[in-house]
């Protein structure tokens, strides 16, 4: 068994994204129409850019898969950009405001934010959702589901109880959604709001929750400080760009109430995963950066997209003057798509952590290992 691990390359406009995960259990049937789809999500929804209608991001599987099935050595894939004008498209003369470009020039002391924007562009997440949607599948053999939806945009927020009220058509409800929610009173005030803010030139932030769903209690690690879930899963999410906040459960409003309104009791309900269950789920899911065997639980907050139509403030690295922002094009909102890439890296950091409890070179072990340990657990 080796460690699930995973890396991208590629520019924004170069050629090609390329990933690599390492780890998979060796006899998994992969779906890669399933990989297809979930990059066709992320290219979905109201308020994207031009370029989602340039790119069919399809992957290309290059190593890693025999006849379907992953081999358990390195799975590589490729994914081509068609919009690969890295070549051509000019240096910028400025750095654009809410972007790297300024502090990246600064870390290499030089004047070419064309070097640091092609890698930090959310281009990159393209990848990591391929990635995501590989790993995602480990977990799904084990009845483990992911899901992600958009409960604000724009200062607009759906119902608090949106989830619970879509039960069973949760994924059909997103799928007829033109911002990946659940809640179909506020998609014409979404939409509104996202019209608007193109007219003005400006851009929109939002809100989105990830859930996991089937987790077994005892994923993750109170042992060591940096193998807690819990931070985990947050530096996970911070990876993604444009996120400005991450929260499990009840999250900030916790620090607001009393612990006799926080704390979730331990109840006996028998279950898959032996006797005991929580009578509310306030945490989220994670207790001592363990899973609880309760529903994951985390809410997200992206900022809008940096790159402003009508331009913001900057200054000319030649001349020193004030000037306007440069524009090639943007995103009025990219709630959606950024709940897609949050699903893929949670599913990243939670089958590292299944695969870490129940680790084996082959699907077969690792069955073996979960039927083992299940069998355990019924006797605690």
């Amino acid at each position: 068994m080796t460690v699930l691990r995973w890396t991208t390359a590629g520019e924004s406009h170069g050629p090609a994204l390329l990933g690599i995960l390492e780890g998979l259990p060796s006899g998994l049937a992969l779906d890669f129409a399933r990989i297809d789809g979930e990059l066709a999500r992320r290219r979905s929804g109201h308020g994207r850019s031009g370029r989602m209608k340039l790119e069919s991001d399809a992957v290309e599987v290059l190593a890693g898969v025999r006849a379907g099935r992953i081999l358990g050595s390195p799975l590589a894939l490729r994914i081509t950009n068609f919009d690969a004008t890295i070549e051509r498209l000019p240096v910028p003369t400025s750095a654009r405001p809410g972007h790297a470009d300024l502090a990246g020039c600064q870390k290499h002391t030089a004047r070419d934010p064309r070097s640091v924007l092609e890698r930090a562009s959310a281009r990159e997440t393209a990848m990591r959702t391929a990635l995501g949607a590989a790993a995602r599948q480990v977990l799904e053999h084990f009845g483990i589901e992911i899901f992600a939806h958009v409960t604000s945009l724009g200062g607009v927020d759906a119902a608090l109880d949106a989830f619970e009220s879509a039960g069973e058509r949760r994924v059909a409800l997103r799928e007829a959604s033109e911002f990946a929610g659940l809640d179909a009173t506020v998609e014409s005030r979404w939409r509104e709001s996202v019209e608007r803010a193109r007219e003005q030139g400006d851009t929109l932030g939002g809100v989105f929750e990830v859930r996991a769903l089937g987790l077994p209690p005892g994923l993750g690690n109170y042992q060591s400080a940096g193998e807690r879930l819990t931070a985990r899963l947050g530096a996970a999410l911070f990876s993604i760009p444009a996120i400005k906040g991450v929260e499990f459960g009840l999250g900030f409003a916790s620090a607001r109430l009393p612990g006799s309104d926080v704390h979730d009791s331990i109840v006996l309900r028998p279950g898959r995963y032996g006797r005991f269950g929580r009578a509310s789920n306030r945490a989220g899911g994670l207790e001592g950066g363990m899973t609880t065997g309760e529903t994951l639980l985390v809410r997200v907050a992206m900022k809008p997209i940096s790159t402003l139509r009508r331009g913001l403030s900057t200054v000319d690295f030649e001349s020193g003057a004030q000037v306007l922002s440069t524009y090639q094009r943007s995103d009025v909102s990219a709630v959606p798509a950024a709940s897609v890439v949050g699903e893929a890296v949670v599913a990243l950091e939670l089958a590292r952590a299944f695969l870490e409890k129940f680790g084996g070179d082959s699907l077969a072990q690792v069955e073996a290992s979960v039927a083992d340990y299940v069998e355990r657990l019924r006797e605690l």
